[in-house]
């Protein structure tokens, strides 16, 4: 009898033993079942989605947009995306297609069963349109948050919002890149002797401190009054900046109107030489001739919003590796945050 029990027994630890081989097999991550990368870009962000891809290792995904006499497009998707993780690259400065397409985009791959869908957006268009500045109006950058979670995105990646609070208009993730890792070693670059940073608005006071904080140097403000959009009536100047070398800061560069304006007001209190650096420039109207014509030495941007016309005073650096490095983290469950100990 003892022996009959001890050999049941001994049938029932070996397929226990057996069943738990069996689970932890199963969930031993397969690598051929790992989900592949998709990276594709939209018309307005052809080439930066190019050097994203090459710098993350791959080919850039096959896709075209079909557009109809009567105005109408249509963006497809070239190749199979079932199972896969979809980054789809688009800045959505003007036109307003842009920001359609990225939308038409983000919907094609839900419909075609991508298993994650990821909108990269260097530049977020309608960012300035955060809040009710005055009576019925719209709160634009939401209304576009809630079109992209509408479209089936399930997360976000953008480089300097213009107001950290957009964050908090979407329900998905949201990684809100600085473009100081990208400014940061050019300016070192420069080996200013006097170095200060400015700020053309009190609204960039914070973007001042932190980078006048990393250099160990000061800040000063450009106080301005509008009189209406695109147009500065008064400017005064917070700070002392005689014999430096400044180096003004800003996320948007639209018309050139304030940061010229500031670049003067500067110079006539005794600096030594300015520059400007801002992330996204969509250099509107006369923006280059202006920006041209004025006493920065050089505007330092990003290519963020693609620029077909060279020019000696502008200077463009590739937020390309940043991004693909984001990507690359994003896929390995990796910290981003330690990006920007800036």
């Amino acid at each position: 009898m003892l022996r009959k029990w001890y050999f049941a027994g001994r049938r029932f630890a070996l397929c226990m033993i057996a069943n738990i081989i069996v689970i932890l097999h199963l969930q031993k991550p397969n690598p051929l079942m790992a989900a592949k990368i998709n990276i594709f870009s939209g018309s307005a962000t052809a080439v930066l989605g190019e050097k994203i891809a090459q710098s993350y290792g791959i080919e850039l995904g096959k896709s075209s947009v079909i557009r109809y006499a009567d105005g109408e497009f249509q963006p497809s998707f070239d190749e199979n995306i079932r199972g896969s993780d979809v980054f789809i690259i688009q800045s959505t400065h003007t036109p307003s297609d842009n920001l359609f397409e990225l939308l038409m985009m983000i919907d094609a791959a839900r419909r075609a069963s991508a298993k994650s869908i990821v909108a990269v957006i260097p530049y977020f268009g309608y960012a300035r349109q955060d809040r009710k500045d005055k009576p019925r109006v719209s709160i634009a950058s939401k209304l576009v948050a809630n079109l992209l979670s509408a479209a089936g995105v399930n997360r976000i990646i953008a480089l300097d919002l213009h107001a950290d609070q957009i964050q908090g208009f979407f329900d998905v993730p949201v990684d809100h890149l600085y473009a100081s890792s990208v400014f940061i070693p050019y300016l070192k670059t420069l080996h200013l002797p006097e170095l200060i940073f400015a700020s053309p608005d009190t609204g960039g006071t914070r973007r001042a401190g932190s980078y006048a904080k990393f250099f160990h140097t000061n800040f000063v403000i450009c106080y301005k009054h509008r009189a209406k959009p695109n147009e500065v009536a008064k400017m005064r100047l917070v700070g002392d900046v005689t014999g430096k070398d400044v180096i003004l800061l800003d996320d948007i560069v639209d018309t050139g109107g304030t940061l010229c304006k500031a670049a003067e007001l500067i110079m006539e209190n005794g600096a030594h030489s300015v520059r400007a650096v801002v992330t996204h420039a969509l250099l509107s109207g006369n923006a280059r001739e202006t920006i041209e014509q004025s006493a920065l030495q050089e505007l330092i941007v990003t290519d963020t919003i693609p620029h077909p016309h060279e020019s000696t005073r502008i200077k463009v650096l590739s937020t390309a590796d940043l991004f693909a490095e984001v990507i690359r983290r994003l896929k390995r469950k990796e910290s981003i945050s330690s990006l920007f100990k800036f």
